[in-house]
């Protein structure tokens, strides 16, 4: 199996605007991969750096590969403020997962946490980059953890921030993500919500994701609402999102070998924990059980951050990035056998 760049898709420069005051943005290149039944879009920071990204001396290393897995409704560009922090030590890419972002819909219209890990696990496969430093926000975390678990060949280290893992007692927030997941309710919110503005809609997920939404910029802020409005037009984007969040709601429920929990024991990788103290999805509670469920696993709580901390916060996720690719050489080093 091979990927191959779309014959009438060519690799562009994208600019990113500014993450965060006084930080410039940075040229992305984008590619579309067809694998059998699956087309996938890639985003990776444009060009290889010649020095450190955070200013300080010296060349830098041998880059290792690192694959960035979005949320529910995401896309590969909720990963340009921490990619380029990490572009001196990772050789990092994002993708759109299937019926995200730039990715059509898959094939087969499976849009289960199971079939979102297959298509991150295939596209591994084709591009041989494994094992990959693999890090997951969100749904993301979810569809990370089940690579993690299913091919360890795959992932090197693990990083997930606020994973939609299981709980018993959902925040009252989560009931639309919960509600959005009922057969005809999303189509019902489309019809009821057919006057909103782009805009509107951008200001409404951006005060539930972020822990304050000040922190966007304007730049930010209009790339975000002119990508909500190219959405909107494709017909396919309410079902997306209605058999998704079904999807994730139905792994909540699976027992077994497809136990989202059990499938947290058995990831073998290194692992960090990032949590918001201001996150309106996923409980900060959360942070103590899955601390305990991934082995030796490293936990980060931002106290101001809310669901998308890597783009709140993205120096602060770097810098444990950074911590646990230092250890986990540190381990490799004193037994080489793992290596």
């Amino acid at each position: 199996m091979s990927s191959t760049e779309s014959p009438d898709t060519a690799t562009t420069a994208l600019p990113v605007p500014p993450a965060g005051p006084g930080r410039p943005g940075a040229a992305e290149a984008v590619r579309t991969v067809n694998l059998p039944g699956l087309t996938l879009t890639v985003r990776a920071p444009e060009g290889r750096p010649e020095g450190r990204v955070d200013g300080t001396a010296g060349a830098p290393r041998d880059r290792e590969p690192a694959l960035y897995v979005h949320g529910l409704g995401g896309s590969s560009r909720n990963w340009s403020e921490l990619m380029p922090l990490l572009a001196d030590r990772l050789d990092g890419e994002a993708l759109d997962l299937p019926g995200f972002g730039h990715s059509p819909p898959p094939g087969d219209g499976n849009y289960s946490v199971s079939a979102q890990a297959r298509a991150v696990i295939r596209h591994l496969d084709a591009a041989g980059r494994g094992p990959v430093h693999l890090i997951g926000n969100s749904m993301g975390g979810t569809t990370a953890t089940r690579v993690a678990a299913a091919r360890p060949d795959l992932v090197r280290t693990l990083t997930l921030i606020s994973p939609a893992l299981p709980e018993l007692r959902p925040q009252r927030t989560a009931v639309p993500t919960a509600l959005l997941a009922v057969p005809g309710v999303a189509t019902l919110f489309a019809r009821l919500t057919q006057d909103w503005t782009a805009e509107r809609r951008t200001r409404e997920v951006l005060s539930l994701c972020y822990g304050d939404p000040a922190r966007v910029t304007p730049e930010g802020f209009d790339t975000a609402a002119a990508e909500y409005a190219r959405r909107l037009e494709l017909p396919y984007f309410w079902e997306v999102m209605e058999r998704s969040a079904r999807a994730l709601v139905n792994a909540y429920t699976l027992g077994g070998q497809h136990n989202l929990w059990r499938q947290a024991e058995r990831v073998l990788a290194p692992t960090l924990l990032v949590y918001g103290g201001r996150d309106r999805l996923v409980s900060l509670r959360m942070a103590r059980r899955a601390a305990a469920a991934f082995r030796g696993s490293r936990l980060l709580t931002l106290p101001e951050a809310g669901h998308v901390a890597m783009m709140e916060y993205p120096e602060a996720v770097a810098r444990a990035v950074r911590e646990l690719l230092d250890s986990e050489m540190t381990e490799v080093t004193a037994d080489p056998g793992r290596s």
